[in-house]
């Protein structure tokens, strides 16, 4: 569709989200799936919340790091999967204009919280090895709080930006939503103003706030490697390479399927399966798998649990 000047026409006041399909029937299968996966999800991350605030074992910096991952992933799945799990039951598609944009905000906040604050914890770990003596003082209370705030404050500024973007397009129609929930990408295809300023303004988003922290989370990986390499024994190597086991997981699921939805090529935003599938990835499956890989890879996180549910048997 040309964006040429269509002040004659309608603007659209809802979307339509497509999801998975076009299909006018309900998708039970896949809503029984998205139900499970988000439930597991809810319940995971509040154990591993649990576990965390009751353990004084576990209330050192990592700890908190990983607390705050837990509450952005509740709040971060909350954002696309209720809705999804809506249309995947009713096959009602529809979304007001209002209430794409606030789902598109949120979104935003918490996918960015998310990149800067798995930055963070790469550079808590780089202290803890590289630093082990000074990783308390380096990382302090004050500290980490500080870090914290400030990936919450990067996820509201990108936000903030992303709506503003946005809501400065016009909609004329079609209002068919090529994705499964609401994100900048398919409303720019969708506008029949011009969306140059707006790509430009999320290039240099993506840049800023996922390409900036991945290179800094491989900057301190790689010094991490560097220091490891330097112990004399093996299974100091190998000790000290499982306490960052989990968090290099974490961030290879969580950027392997970002990059790959968000470089695709702006000029067509083309959301075929593959890519719809890719998304699903980072934004459902990614928070579920969070707090299984921290808690099975991790022994003082499975004796906490062990302790706060009283079962022996938990090995």
């Amino acid at each position: 569709m040309e964006k040429a000047d269509q002040k004659n026409q309608t603007l659209v006041s809802f979307f339509l989200v497509v999801g998975f399909s076009e299909d006018k029937e309900p998708q039970l299968c896949l809503f029984l799936v998205f139900l499970c996966i988000y439930l597991i999800t809810v319940i995971g991350n509040i154990l591993i919340l649990f576990v965390i605030s009751s353990s004084q074992r576990l209330h050192t910096p990592m700890y908190f790091f990983l607390a705050n991952l837990s509450i952005i992933d509740i709040i971060f799945s909350s954002v696309t999967v209720p809705k999804l799990l809506f249309i995947l039951a009713t096959a009602q598609k529809k979304m007001s204009f209002s209430d794409c944009i606030t789902q598109l905000s949120f979104f935003q906040f918490f996918v960015v919280a998310e990149c800067y604050l798995l930055a963070v914890m790469a550079y808590d770990r780089y202290v803890a090895i590289c630093f082990p003596l000074n990783y308390m003082l380096i990382i302090s209370k004050e500290v980490r709080i500080r870090m914290v705030i400030a990936c919450w404050a990067c996820g509201f500024v990108n936000s903030l930006t992303q709506a503003i973007s946005v809501l400065h397009l016009d909609f004329c129609g079609p209002n068919k939503v090529d994705h499964f929930f609401c994100d900048v990408t398919p409303l720019f295809k969708l506008s029949c103003s011009d969306t140059r300023l707006g790509e430009a303004v999320f290039l240099i988003a993506v840049a800023l706030a996922g390409m900036g922290p991945f290179t800094f989370i491989l900057v301190s990986y790689g010094r991490i490697i560097t220091a490891v390499l330097k112990i004399s024994t093996s299974k100091g190597r190998l000790k000290t390479f499982s306490t960052c086991a989990s968090h290099f997981t974490v961030v290879e699921l969580y950027y392997g399927s970002g990059i790959f939805s968000y470089i695709w090529p702006s000029s067509t935003y083309a959301m075929d399966k593959d890519v719809k599938l890719v998304a699903v990835l980072y934004t459902i499956m990614t928070p579920m798998l969070n707090p299984i890989i921290y808690s099975l890879r991790n022994r003082e996180v499975k004796q906490a649990l062990k302790k706060a549910l009283g079962n022996k048997r938990i090995k």
